[in-house]
């Protein structure tokens, strides 16, 4: 008689163990230290237009990605920022060409543009004419430092998960950020919905190319987009989303007013820094109160929210780390210590290569150190081998 046995339960297929970082366990990052770190580097980039400088932004957020990221599907949309980016610059080169400023006797003359001549009212635009590399070179620059500010935002798009970032929004900004934090993951659930469509053809043997594949992908693609929206619409309504709470109209009144005022005090406070000729109530003055009513109107407006936190993100040494390399490298570019300022913004007369200032540069590697300071990202879920039955002879 055959008998049967259990054999013993093979361990779990897993891939190569994740990388710890030493002694730290994989966790996830809060959202805020990364937004820190992220805004902060762009306002360093935002103080110089030195092309080493800004490629060297590029590296380092490449570097920080890399080691960092998770598999989500937000975290996978780093490289259509770049192509935003190249978008950019391509932008601002093929304008500067087209509105052409003129040439001087010192300049590289490189080709010419059909001139069109423009009525007396248009007078100082002129399209078309010389064009030379000192002013292409010149918009390059530009639309790069642009183009790094722009991967800047979104590094901290693809570090940091945005429907955990809800959780440390006030009340008043929460139906705000409900709807940024959709419209920021859409992008890349398409993405992801179509690369699996595509696939699932492919593994069907479907063939079609053109016109033919492209339909056979947009109608599974919005489906899914639908169903997707369904589901979130379910869920947000069974969370209680967008009920009014017990605010009344006195208080909502009250909420705009504050608001209101704040932020014509933070645009009187703005006005007031940037222009030397403004009163200095203008100034710090009255950017600080027009914060302190903007911070009261969300207090008081927060209140006609009742929101509940499941293990909020705690905040650590690690966190500090991070926030604290992207604040320290834009501190170091405002601080002009160590360096000549006009090594941030180097000048194309006479046309020679830019030079790499030591301490800008030392700066914005520092901003790196967040690509190993940070705790390493948690490994994927992987399913598990059920255990086997045999049977073995008697």
């Amino acid at each position: 008689m055959p008998r049967t046995t259990t054999a013993a339960a093979r361990p779990p297929v897993s891939g190569p163990a994740p990388d710890t970082g030493g002694r730290r366990l994989p966790r996830t990052l809060h959202p805020v230290a990364w937004w820190i770190w992220a805004l902060a580097l762009a306002t360093a980039v935002s103080r110089t237009n030195n092309p080493l400088l800004l490629f060297l932004v590029l590296a380092v957020l490449g570097y920080v990605i890399t080691m960092r990221r998770t598999e989500a599907p937000w975290a996978r949309g780093f490289k259509y920022y770049l192509y935003l980016a190249l978008t950019v610059v391509a932008i601002r080169v093929t304008f500067r060409a087209i509105f052409a400023t003129g040439i001087t006797a010192r300049d590289h003359f490189l080709f010419s543009l059909p001139h069109i001549p423009t009525p007396d009212w248009y007078a100082g635009i002129q399209l078309g004419g010389p064009v030379s590399l000192e002013a292409l070179l010149s918009a390059a620059t530009d639309g790069l430092r642009l183009a790094c500010m722009l991967c800047c935002i979104g590094a901290a798009n693809t570090l940091a998960n945005p429907k955990r970032a809800l959780r440390v929004l006030p009340g008043a900004l929460y139906e705000l950020g409900v709807a940024v934090t959709v419209s920021i993951s859409v992008a890349p659930q398409l993405v992801q919905s179509v690369q699996r469509v595509h696939r699932a053809k492919r593994l069907r043997a479907g063939r079609s190319k053109g016109l033919r594949a492209l339909r056979g992908i947009i109608v599974p693609v919005l489906e899914d987009a639908l169903e997707r929206s369904l589901r979130l619409a379910s869920a947000m309504d069974s969370r209680g989303y967008g009920r009014a709470g017990t605010a009344t109209r006195r208080s909502r009144r009250a909420t705009g007013a504050l608001m209101l005022l704040g932020m014509c005090g933070l645009c009187a406070g703005a006005y007031g820094l940037l222009d030397a000729t403004a009163p200095k109530l203008l100034g710090l003055p009255a950017m600080g109160a027009g914060a302190l009513l903007c911070f009261a109107g969300l207090r008081l407006g927060g209140r006609r929210i009742t929101r509940t936190t499941y293990r909020p993100d705690p905040w650590r040494a690690a966190e500090w780390a991070v926030a604290g390399c992207g604040v320290l490298s834009a501190v170091l570019l405002f601080a002009n210590v160590g360096f000549n300022a006009a090594e941030l913004n180097p000048s194309i007369y006479p046309l020679s290569w830019p030079t790499l200032p030591l301490v800008p540069a030392a700066a914005i590697l520092l901003a790196g150190a967040a690509g190993f300071l940070a705790p390493p990202p948690a490994p994927p879920a992987r399913p598990t081998v059920p255990s086997q039955r045999t049977e073995e002879p008697k």
